[in-house]
């Protein structure tokens, strides 16, 4: 046989291989044996690593076997501090004994004392058992202060949680979190109130360091407001115990950005009422985007909450937006902390007087309306109207203590007085829409009800099965009133916008997409559309108006600038007037008013209509041509100024000049 055809054959162990009793057994010829060039590459990886390496390399694999290792390297460190120091002390210090072994005994003497461990010197048991005594107490007080530690650690814990109980009596609660959030708690803080502190408490289903988080992003330094998060669903009535509703001011419940958690917010009033009572009910304002969930949630509230319905709000805010140009402007200004609102007096001296004679004498307020004692409000009231004991006086006002009353009325100029002109009958008009969503039926439907018969609405939107549905609703609704005709398309594709030819309506209005999570931001596709707007304009032609509807009002401030454009922050102006009506509950009648199809509304009319235009004079001067006609002026907007223009309350002895252009802005009948 040939040497190459020899095989191997492994021994095999026990019987099979012949090995008796006391037989050495040959190692195995295995590969687990390491070779020579394993060897060699095991040192070659050892020169790789530097001396430096390997000794942390050392140092950390020491450090993982426990806490003996720790209280090891501990002590060393500290004896290669503390002996060397202690040797150098005694060895300079002219009174130690000069034999070593009382240098010793002072050095271990130091030695002790610093690292506590007695520094008797003598017998041997006397130190070895003051070193256990002071190994006692070593071990006692680490163990306190470890106890303590611990202890405060969980605690912090525990707090950083969010789940401890907020003892407070007149603060303001805040349930969920949703895009109102940061608006509404910016307008508590920029609300003036005579309390050395505001205490607002927050709710939600979030951790509370992401919350504090976020809120120090959007809202900022707080002043003398304390906002307090903690971590609970609104939901469940032992969480709502952790922000004291019982004891509260008022509570804000919410929206959900999702339509559909409507029924949430209905389950939060429910656990709401149940974890205050009946007996002593707080006040509440609550929100629900969809308004087959309001009358649940108006039950769930109370009889005496206030429950909004967002789309319906959110519809009026647009159509009368789209009526009268420039009107988002002056619901900013009267639903913002930051600029003058509405505010009620109550004065002595008011009673039995005339209301007009009392809105005369508040020479830096507008007196609006009067608050009757039974908590009725009556918004433009007959000039003769008398204040009783009980009524208070609604005015607009930077904030609660500017209005002073006058002894002498501010006088006004009546050469200057001027009357409106009959009302001409008004043309049908066009209205172009571009995009649909929830709201759209809601505004077509209020639009119809707004504009002269004969007006047309044509809907550019692509033909999605809720849309044909939409606007077969809005067709019937309508009836003969309003023709709404679909051009299927998509409103970002730049032919599609064009094609229509915007300049030849009355008015755009540019809506986005519902709000659908995970979904892109709607803003993003109703950014697109103004742009292909603006670029669409033929030079020199006539400016038509646009009213777009945003959900993020930080898009607002990127959207591209557009002759007579107009925007509807609808979130943002929710969270306003919720938060208005938290700090005033009078003022939901009032906004009631503003914003029904009925009544008295703001509105912008030409300043011709109160005085002659081309002359200077006062303010005061144009609140008594309005008073005149039935309406109650309290502000004006200049076609000359820099910015919007818009003056919400200014003085009555204001005095300027009167352009042509210009509007004055009433609260008057429709």
């Amino acid at each position: 046989m040939r040497k190459e055809d020899k095989k191997v054959v492994p021994r095999q162990r026990g019987a099979a291989q012949g090995a008796g009793p006391g037989r050495t057994e040959e190692p195995p010829t295995t590969d687990d044996r390491p070779t020579d060039r394993t060897r060699t590459r095991t040192r070659s990886a050892h020169r790789d690593h530097s001396t430096g390496e390997r000794l942390r390399y050392w140092f950390d694999t020491t450090l993982t076997r426990g806490t003996a290792a720790l209280c090891g390297w501990l002590a060393l460190v500290c004896l290669a501090l503390v002996v060397p120091v202690s040797t150098v002390l005694v060895w300079t210090d002219r009174h130690t004994p000069a034999s070593l072994g009382s240098r010793i005994a002072a050095v271990w003497r130091n030695t002790g004392q610093t690292m506590r461990l007695g520094g008797e010197v003598g017998p041997p048991l006397r130190v070895a058992l003051s070193v256990l005594l002071a190994l006692i107490a070593l071990v006692y007080v680490s163990t306190l202060v470890s106890l303590i530690t611990t202890g405060l650690t969980d605690r912090l814990i525990a707090l950083n949680r969010g789940h401890a109980r907020i003892l407070e009596s007149g603060h303001t609660v805040v349930l969920g979190w949703s895009e109102q959030i940061p608006t509404v708690l910016s307008e508590l803080v920029a609300a003036r109130t005579d309390r050395s502190r505001r205490i607002v408490a927050v709710l939600a289903d979030r951790d509370k360091p992401a919350m504090e988080e976020d809120l120090r992003a959007s809202v900022g330094a707080t002043g003398r407001t304390r906002i307090l998060c903690r971590t609970g669903r609104p939901t469940d009535p032992a969480a709502l115990a952790r922000v004291s509703p019982a004891t509260a001011d008022c509570v804000l419940v919410l929206p959900r950005d999702d339509p559909r958690d409507d029924a949430e917010v209905v389950k939060t009033l429910l656990s709401l009422s149940a974890a205050v009572g009946e007996t002593d009910p707080v006040r509440v304002v609550a929100a629900v985007r969809d308004d087959r969930h309001l009358g649940a949630a108006r039950l769930a509230a109370g009889p005496g909450a206030t429950v909004l319905d967002m789309d319906d709000i959110a519809a009026r805010l647009l159509v009368d937006c789209v009526r009268q140009p420039g009107l988002s402007l002056v619901h900013q200004e009267l639903l913002d902390f930051t600029g003058h609102e509405f505010h009620t007096l109550r004065d002595p001296a008011l009673s039995g007087r005339a209301f007009d004679e009392a809105a005369r004498a508040c020479p830096v307020s507008t007196a609006v309306g009067i608050v009757h004692g039974d908590g009725t409000v009556e918004l433009n009231p007959p000039r003769s109207t008398p204040l009783l004991a009980d009524d208070t006086l609604l005015v607009i006002a930077e904030d609660e203590h500017a209005t002073r009353l006058s002894a002498t009325p501010t006088p006004y100029d009546p050469t200057a007085l001027t009357h409106a002109p009959p009302e001409a009958p008004r043309r049908p008009e066009r209205v172009l829409l571009l995009g649909w969503n929830r709201r759209a039926p809601l505004i077509a439907t209020r639009l119809a009800s707004r504009t002269p018969p004969g007006s047309s609405l044509d809907v550019v939107a692509e033909p999605r099965t809720d849309t044909l549905t939409g606007i077969r609703t809005v067709t019937e609704a309508v009836g003969g009133r309003m023709t709404v005709l679909h051009r299927p398309g998509d409103p970002t594709l730049s032919g599609t916008t064009h094609a229509p030819d915007p300049d030849r309506y009355d008015t755009v209005i540019v809506l986005g997409p519902d709000h659908r999570p995970g979904h892109a931001d709607p803003d993003d596709r109703t950014l697109v559309t103004l742009l292909h707007l603006g670029a669409g304009r033929r030079a020199g032609g006539r400016p038509t108006p646009v009213v777009t509807e945003m959900t993020d009002d930080r898009n607002r401030l990127i959207a591209p600038r557009l002759p007579g454009a107009d925007f509807v922050v609808s979130g943002r102006l929710i969270g306003l007037l919720m938060t208005q009506i938290s700090q005033n509950p009078h003022l939901t009648a009032v906004f009631e008013e503003l914003l029904g199809p009925d009544g008295n509304a703001l509105r912008l009319r030409p300043a011709a209509h109160y005085v002659r235009t081309g002359r200077t004079t006062s303010f005061a001067t144009v609140v008594e041509s309005a008073a005149r006609q039935g309406a109650r002026a309290i502000g004006y907007r200049s076609t000359t100024a820099p910015g919007h223009g818009l003056r919400v309350n200014p003085p009555k002895a204001h005095v300027r000049h009167w352009h042509p252009d210009d509007q004055v802005v009433v609260i008057a009948p429709g």
